[in-house]
């Protein structure tokens, strides 16, 4: 299995030409250990780059790709950011807490670290010529986005493929940051339309320039989100638990490419912790073999990504999209902020921050309320989810959402209304707790995608059934950091 897995120069004239490419460009590459605890590896750095603008294409941003960095993204956080979600809000005890992946730079969001994690390898083995072929970014919003930023700072052509339906914010975004406006690949769909992205791809990969990085496939999106995000995790549990009487239970979170469910293998492994993974109601793959379209940007489905070690999960969590949708409305409007200052007894601040919060950060949210309730947990039992993106990559559809409310707009009536339904009144059906039968037909839907239609082998296929295969690549992060270093000084 190759899949972005390169560990040594398999061409030392590529090799070459990228590293002349990216010293011309004052360009190094942080290591990925430093990208996990940057606080110890990267704190003087940080400080004397604080002048760099967070979303600009500049090679000091690359240092900034961790869960450390402060609100204003400049600085520095000894902690990654995060909020603790009051039980007003929650409607349960349990203590819940959401990292920050909007204090990302560029894209404020997190999956740019996703990008770096499977282009450098390539880069750094001589297998990507980035004078010459250009780098297939598919996703469902975020990735492509990454994908572009890294590409650009590396030197290379990005070009992102992403469903036609994700939001206006997605596209104005691309179009400021793509060098030419072909490098937007628009495939037909929403959300769930990912078997369309994989089509456009099978299309571009016929021109041997196109290189495709599929995050769904790339295991160096599986191995930096073990190696940065779960370390992240633990260190914003270790902070909360300076007294000791908290548990950590859970680290649930939405399916997506499965790259970030990659930190729960970590948190299983250092605390403990049980791994959920959540999906959309309206297309409930994963729970029952189901169909769908929905509106929970960012975590596409209709397949079992190849980088989700299925067999480490313990639950599967069903989220409606129409609570997202609904509940972006209470989060981010003056009727929705006012009702809950009044209802809830919060403070303008701590309301005001739910603006960090975007659709599928949302659906995070509400599977750890779910997986709260369905264990009956208590106040000293923390679940841990995150944020991929805030809010801002969604003011269309928050638009759209009020368009749809039975007055036309959204009310301090409407705000009551989802208040109790989505909050207080969230049940925990559609919560499927896993054993080793049901992780099976989980893991085989995978089959029809990765074999069927992707041309993977059955032995690469069925390895992963083995967890000594995910521990396995772990071993690559020293690997790769000893070819960067090598690379830094050369």
């Amino acid at each position: 299995m190759s899949f972005g897995l390169e560990a040594e120069i398999v061409d030392p004239a590529v090799y070459d030409k990228n590293l002349q490419l990216l010293r011309s460009s004052g360009v190094k590459l942080p290591k990925i250990s430093e990208l996990a605890d940057p606080v110890r590896f990267l704190g003087r750095q940080a400080g004397a780059e604080a002048w760099i603008d967070p979303d600009a294409p500049d090679p000091g941003n690359l240092f900034r790709v961790h869960w450390h960095n402060s609100a204003d993204r400049r600085e520095q956080a000894t902690v990654p950011e995060h909020l603790v979600l009051d039980p007003a809000l929650t409607g349960v005890d349990a203590t819940i807490v959401v990292a920050l992946g909007n204090r990302f730079p560029m894209i404020r969001a997190h999956k740019v670290l996703a990008a770096y994690g499977c282009l450098v390898p390539r880069l750094l083995s001589g297998k990507f010529d980035a004078s010459h072929h250009r780098a297939i970014w598919p996703s469902t919003g975020n990735y492509c986005r990454g994908g572009i930023a890294i590409s650009r700072i590396l030197g290379c052509r990005g070009v992102a493929v992403l469903p036609e339906g994700m939001s206006s914010e997605r596209f104005r975004w691309l179009e400021n940051w793509v060098t030419d406006t072909n490098d937007i690949v628009r495939t037909p769909g929403t959300e769930s339309n990912v078997k369309e992205i994989f089509d456009a791809c099978h299309d571009l990969s016929r021109d041997p320039r196109n290189i495709i990085f599929n995050q769904f496939s790339e295991l160096g999106n599986y191995i930096i989100h073990r190696a940065v995000t779960g370390p992240a995790l633990e260190r914003i549990f270790n902070h909360l638990n300076v007294c000791g009487n908290l548990r950590p239970r859970a680290f649930v979170a939405a399916s997506g490419s499965s790259g970030t469910l990659a930190a729960g293998d970590h948190l299983k492994h250092a605390l403990g912790t049980e791994i959920g993974v959540i999906e959309a109601l309206e297309c409930p793959t994963l729970l029952y073999n189901g169909y769908g379209e929905h509106n929970i940007q960012g975590i596409g489905d209709k397949h079992v990504p190849l980088i989700h070690n299925v067999m480490n999960t313990d639950f599967v969590i069903g989220v409606s999209d129409t609570a997202s949708d609904n509940l972006n409305l209470l989060f981010n409007t003056t009727a929705g902020r006012s009702f809950l200052t009044q209802r809830t007894g919060l403070g303008q601040e701590e309301v005001a921050s739910l603006n960090d919060l975007g659709l599928s950060s949302i659906a995070n949210v509400l599977g750890a309320i779910k997986y709260a309730k369905y264990k009956g947990l208590t106040s000293s039992d923390v679940v841990l989810t995150v944020a991929t993106d805030g809010a801002e990559m969604y003011e269309t559809e928050l638009s759209h959402a009020a368009d749809r409310m039975p007055a036309g707009h959204f009310d301090s009536l409407a705000a009551a209304e989802t208040y109790g339904r989505w909050l207080l009144g969230l049940d925990a059906d559609h919560v499927l707790e896993l054993d080793h039968r049901s992780r099976n037909r989980v893991f085989n839907l995978g089959y029809y995608t990765w074999v069927e239609q992707q041309g993977i082998s059955l032995t690469d296929f069925d390895i992963r059934r083995d967890q000594s295969f995910w521990d396995g690549l772990m071993n690559l992060v020293e690997v790769w950091d000893a070819m960067i270093a090598r690379f830094n000084t050369a």
